[in-house]
């Protein structure tokens, strides 16, 4: 759990300063794009799971 809150909080650290620094995020920008990301993580434990 404490790895989770630390990711999230440093993902949140990092996207504050590429908003005041003007840079594009280094993510997909919209939700669709981010559950794409969440999707294939979930296809790779899913298949590790059963294999």
């Amino acid at each position: 759990m404490q790895t989770i809150v630390l990711s999230i909080l440093s993902g949140f650290i990092l996207g504050s300063i590429f908003s005041l620094i003007n840079l594009p995020i280094p993510a997909p920008p919209n939700l669709g794009g981010v559950m794409g990301v969440v999707g294939i993580y979930l296809g790779y434990l899913v298949v590790n799971y059963f294999s």
